[in-house]
């Protein structure tokens, strides 16, 4: 299905220098399609209702695919996404959906499988690939398969990870995971309602990949996200990351190759980039950097360009090339804008860093205008705020199934579509610019020096061209930033252009060439405006 998004580049490799990250060509020199994809997260819950019940729905989800990508790649009103990962929108007891009751149905409060359907066509029609999220660990206590588990010699029994006395250790957080029942004990590591699937069992496997074929194959989707992947398998009291879970995760990985080979896996593995790397390449295609999100939120809050390259050398220098999926902050985690406490400028310098990142960017729906959440999980998925509607916030008709964010009336999509300065516009520019350059997608990044504290700069760049960002991380205007790259990518005279971040009609000033392809004290215009970044393409 998605052959018509594969596209192949060459990727162009450097020796290491001091200030050069080089990152190794996929197999073959391979850039996989996802690497030339940004995604959106979507709640489906909390983005559009079309009916008035407060809830929404896959049929508000179709009527404002235009917002998030038109189809018409001439035009520059849309956000310009290319992907979707829709969390869990099949049928659950809980508002979350991630206690799944039934696998092959989808929650009837966001409509039917042909709704959910003609949203897929529309998407596909508009060149967005979807890919939903799978919860594979563990089902609901009220499924069906957990209920009859409960009686001994069930066929179901063993299914689920039942033990007659209890076992009595924690989870690693220090959770209760045995939880009592029926006069016996069960392993859920989430949630007393959450009980964990036995892979022990091959019984559960083949049922799982039963399901993994049926929203393949018969619903279209375009991959997964897979949820909890380093709990799949534990063995006794090592619950993370486990050699059972690695073996797992690779036999799956397999069939859902045999299924669909250009299906992509997406996983959520909460730990540090150590143990995530090697679940990479043959258990899932890519995996969220939580390393990474911490460390350019927290620098982009706090201005701090070498915190930021600390963050970023070591997902560089350790993933095959841009293997691995990028992002701020998500579901399960405070809004951006929250902590950042308001800081506008710190929020426009994790945009324009997301953006122009190696790795596989994903938004968290309403991040693009600031929106504001923390926890409990209810108020971090909130619905998304299109204009300043009283009491809805243009989501519904009705009376939402969450109240909306105070600042609805300011912070809303109406208020910034039109605002050049506003966040909407920087990420609506940041996501549309990366579209159109390969070498924001897929190039090499190779770190500049700065004269200036407060700046950080790279370039990026493939085979088909090279792109210089600087970010001024400061929240006053800088000068003096001199920018010296001791080697790189160019030779000859070369020009340099504006797209991003100054009027393209605007001077700046061209780089000369040194002896090793790099430059030194380059200055391309005066002076950087506050928490901004400024984009330009080195070439013929």
């Amino acid at each position: 299905m998605l052959a018509k998004f594969a596209l192949f580049f060459t990727l162009l490799t450097f020796s290491l220098a001091p200030v050069v990250i080089a990152q190794e060509s996929t197999p073959e020199g391979e850039v996989f399609w996802w690497n030339d994809r940004t995604f959106y997260q979507i709640f489906v819950r909390s983005f559009y209702d079309s009916d008035g019940d407060g809830v929404g729905d896959f049929r508000g989800l179709t009527s404002q695919l235009d917002y998030l990508n038109d189809g018409d790649p001439t035009t520059d009103t849309d956000l310009g996404i290319t992907g979707i990962w829709l969390m869990p929108i099949t049928e659950s007891p809980s508002y979350h959906g991630y206690d799944v009751v039934d696998y092959y149905a989808v929650d009837q409060e966001y409509g039917t499988k042909e709704d959910f359907q003609a949203f897929l066509a529309a998407a596909h029609e508009r060149g967005i690939a979807v890919i939903i999220d799978l919860v594979l660990n563990h089902t609901s206590s009220q499924h069906p398969w957990f209920l009859d588990s409960q009686t001994p010699e069930s066929p179901y029994e063993d299914w689920y990870i039942w033990e007659d006395e209890n076992p009595n250790y924690s989870g690693p957080t220090g959770q209760t995971v045995w939880h009592r029942r029926a006069g016996r004990y069960y392993y859920g590591l989430f949630w007393s309602e959450m009980p964990d699937l036995n892979y022990a069992n091959p019984d559960v496997t083949a049922q799982m990949y039963d399901v993994t074929r049926f929203w393949l194959e018969e619903m279209g989707v375009d991959g997964f996200r897979l949820d909890a992947v380093k709990h799949m398998v534990e063995e006794g009291r090592a619950q993370e990351n486990t050699p059972a879970t690695h073996q797992w995760m690779q036999a799956y990985y397999d069939f859902v190759r045999s299924i669909n080979p250009e299906a992509v896996l997406v996983a959520e593995i909460w730990s540090a980039t150590t143990l995530v790397l090697p679940y990479i390449g043959d258990e899932v295609d890519i995996a969220f950097e939580f390393d990474l999100a911490e460390g350019i939120v927290r620098a982009s809050g706090f201005g701090l360009p070498n915190t930021l390259r600390q963050a970023i050398e070591p997902v560089i220098e350790n993933y095959p090339a841009g293997q691995y999926a990028t992002f701020l902050t998500n579901h399960d985690q405070n809004r951006v804008m929250t902590v950042l406490r308001g800081n506008l400028g710190g929020a426009r310098i994790a945009a324009s860093v997301l953006l122009t990142l190696p790795g596989v960017p994903f938004i968290y729906y309403g991040e693009e205008i600031g929106m504001v959440g923390e926890k409990p999980d209810e108020l971090i998925r909130t619905p998304l705020q299109w204009d300043a509607t009283p009491e809805t916030a243009g989501f519904t008709t009705g009376t939402p199934w969450q109240a909306v964010n105070p600042d609805f009336t300011t912070v809303n999509i109406a208020a910034q579509t039109d605002d050049p300065d506003s966040l909407l516009s920087l990420y609506r520019g940041l996501i549309q610019l990366r579209g159109e350059h390969s070498a924001l997608r897929t190039g090499n990044l190779v770190f500049v020096q700065s004269a200036h504290r407060k700046v950080l700069s790279y370039l990026r760049t493939n085979a088909e061209q090279t792109v210089l960002v600087i970010l001024n991380m400061d929240d006053r205007a800088v000068t003096g930033y001199d920018l010296t790259l001791a080697a790189g990518p160019l030779s000859g005279a070369i020009n340099a252009q504006a797209l991003f971040g100054i009027d393209q009609a605007d001077p700046i000033e061209t780089p000369i060439v040194n002896a090793a392809g790099g430059f030194d004290a380059y200055v391309p215009t005066l002076e950087l405006a506050p928490h901004s970044v400024l984009i330009i393409q080195l070439g013929d």
